[in-house]
């Protein structure tokens, strides 16, 4: 019998998502747990997988278009299924159902930078359309690619007539242009010819460019914004010497296959400090304090498109070879924006380091709902006091933010203490 298929929820509170992909073929078999298509959140690209096994017999919705959570997007049953049952079961949708024809690209567009639609008449709703062309770079033919990856190569200045969609038939996806612009970017063209002057005039009315806001860029702003605005910030500073956990650090990797790096030890930290001082390893809710018996731990990770933050899970159990796997792992989804959802949920503090770029200290935003975030600066050598005599140690500044709903000053300063004594004492971060 044939079924419907609706967008889902990936996220809590999630209203709407774009379809990027759909990744099996129209009358197709499949099993359950294949990913089926594709969907994009504000923050992260989410594989949705089947339920049951199954063949697509309709694509209701094209790849690239946003979607509200719970609107059919396609129907799936049987390969014997009849089409009049199929097409009986769109009808009864009525409206409900949503077929935007598939876009096609051409190099004569309108006057206004329009492209023409695609010829109508697809039996699926325009989907299979675009699945039966490939992009061409004969003047005139069609370029089928998703409206998310024609936004991307304005952006990026791709010309689609030369990308290879990943899509059946050929379809272009918004990877297919960010990898053809990845690899253009490591061709260094040759300069021809002297450039022309610019002259003033053009000067002044070229110096800037508006690149419009992603959706994951939108929803970071307005999240710090109300993080900014909602929480009731206090910060503590400290400064750690860290000459033993450089130490520690080079004894580890010294026959380690996974290298450990200076913040697998600042987060397995974190989980120690929590389980000293559990008070620390909270959220704020409306009505409660909610105290979690395991320790969360989300790692900022910098990103083309903005700041992720994927959670370490049961930090405070793994040990710190797997803490160093699992962060890098997840850096390197989060890069190339594969994360799961519910991989960017939960914890009850964050860590960002910027010691890499040389920063010694700065104060970071609380990402909401969890309870703290610890900003991490760089090592400097500097002259400490040592038994009344001066001497020079590698110190680490850190300074931690605090929503002060949950947490007292008093538990932020005893948690900081003990964070200070176990990178002072490194070898407790592995007890």
């Amino acid at each position: 019998m044939a079924e419907i298929l609706r967008m889902p929820e990936v996220a809590a509170n999630t209203t709407e998502a774009i379809l990027e992909s759909w990744n099996v073929e129209l009358n197709t078999a499949y099993a359950a747990g294949d990913a089926i298509v594709t969907v994009e959140t504000e923050k992260a690209v989410v594989d949705v997988e089947a339920e049951a096994d199954g063949v697509l017999l309709r694509l209701l919705v094209d790849a690239g278009t946003t979607v509200p959570v719970g609107t059919p997007i396609a129907v799936w049953g049987a390969a014997d299924e009849p089409p009049a049952s199929v097409d009986a079961l769109v009808a009864s949708l009525g409206g409900a159902a949503v077929a935007p024809p598939a876009v096609a690209v051409t190099e004569t567009s309108s006057a206004d930078g329009a492209a023409p639609p695609a010829p109508p008449g697809a039996p699926d709703g325009g989907a299979a359309a675009g699945a039966e062309a490939a992009a061409s770079s004969a003047p005139g033919e069609r370029i089928f690619a998703s409206p998310l990856a024609r936004r991307r190569a304005q952006e990026l200045g791709v010309d689609l007539r030369a990308v290879r969609g990943s899509s059946p038939g050929g379809r272009i996806r918004r990877r297919d242009v960010e990898a053809a612009a990845e690899a253009a970017a490591k061709v260094e063209a040759p300069v021809t010819s002297t450039p022309e002057p610019i002259e003033p005039e053009r000067v002044a009315a070229a110096n800037y460019v508006d690149i419009p806001n992603t959706r994951m860029r939108a929803a970071i702003a307005r999240r710090l914004t109300e993080s900014k605005q909602q929480i009731p910030h206090f910060y503590l500073r400290a400064g750690a010497r860290v000459d033993a956990l450089l130490d520690l650090r080079r004894q580890l990797n010294a026959d380690q296959d996974v290298k450990i790096s200076i913040n697998d030890l600042l987060v397995k930290a974190i989980a120690a400090a929590h389980t000293a001082v559990p008070a620390m390893n909270v959220q704020w809710n409306d009505t409660s304090i909610r105290h979690f018996s395991t320790v969360d731990i989300a790692v900022a990770v910098a990103t083309d498109n903005g700041l992720l933050t994927p959670v370490v899970r049961n930090a405070d159990s793994l040990s710190i070879s797997r803490v160093a796997a699992t962060t890098k792992d997840l850096v390197a989804r989060a890069k190339d924006r594969r994360l799961r959802q519910d991989e960017l949920e939960g914890g009850s503090i964050s860590i960002t380091n910027l010691g890499m770029y040389g920063t010694e200290d700065f104060a970071a935003i609380i990402n909401p709902p969890q309870a703290a975030i610890l900003a991490v600066g760089a090592i400097r050598p500097e002259p400490v006091a040592d038994d009344g005599a001066v001497a020079v140690a590698s110190v680490l500044r850190l300074t931690l933010a605090v929503d002060h709903r949950p947490v007292d000053g008093a538990t932020a300063a005893e948690w900081m203490k003990a964070y200070v004594d176990l990178l002072e004492h490194p070898v407790r971060i592995l007890v």
